[in-house]
């Protein structure tokens, strides 16, 4: 098996976990050449160490490295991480996906680029994940659900069959999103919120029923 030279774009909380699943992945089978972290000007600097992996440098490297290596994006925030791998791909970046061994899929989950998959999630049947997707520590997501590119999917979240999950909505820590509801695009469900009805595009609902407590302009993700 060739093994893949990769970089992490991001050096917070996320991008550590997935410093954490890739050095998992290598437990089993190495597959992976972890050379470190890229980040923006304003965080930690070239050489630094997070985890024992050193901090690379910035866009300006990964331009010059772009043919010898492959990222993902380990930032939390979707308006975050789009707005990163927009600019990593301006440049050519290739991205690539991973699954924590310890994660349940059956063979009729398809998944797409630069998405990563946590430690104790289970995907039954049928699910589509998109591309850039994050599915946190410990969720469930049920048959014929449709997750987007971009989608934030927090720890200890269950996602019931036939929920749609659309572009860059984030799902806050242990929501049940019962079967067949849509979260609207750029939308964000607030922890332990239950959501019994659709969501509109572009809110914020919270609470046991999830309710709109906030509307955001359409493009308020660019901001």
């Amino acid at each position: 098996m060739k093994i893949e030279k990769v970089v992490i774009i991001g050096t917070g909380g996320f991008g550590r976990e997935v410093l954490d699943v890739l050095e998992a992945i290598n437990q089993v089978q190495t597959q992976y050449e972890i050379l470190g972290f890229i980040t923006e000007p304003g965080y930690q600097k070239p050489g630094e160490l997070i985890n024992e992996k050193p901090v690379l440098g910035y866009f300006d490297w990964l331009e010059q490295n772009k043919d010898q290596v492959k990222a993902m994006c380990g930032v939390g925030a979707p308006a975050t991480r789009l707005r990163l791998i927009r600019q990593a791909e301006n440049i050519g970046v290739q991205f690539f996906s991973a699954v924590h061994p310890r994660a349940i899929l059956t063979r009729w989950v398809r998944m797409g680029l630069g998405s990563i998959i946590t430690a104790g999630c289970i995907l039954t049947n049928n699910i589509s994940i998109g591309d850039h997707v994050h599915l946190n520590l410990d969720c469930t997501v049920g048959h014929d659900a449709v997750i987007e590119d971009f989608v934030t999917v927090s720890p200890g979240v269950h996602v019931s069959g036939n929920v749609r999950l659309e572009q860059g909505s984030f799902i806050g820590t242990g929501a049940n999103l019962i079967e067949g509801k849509t979260v609207g695009q750029w939308s964000v469900v607030g922890a332990g919120s239950v959501v019994v009805k659709d969501i509109p595009a572009n809110t914020t609902a919270v609470g046991n029923p999830a309710k709109i407590i906030k509307n955001h302009p359409p493009d308020w993700h660019l901001a």
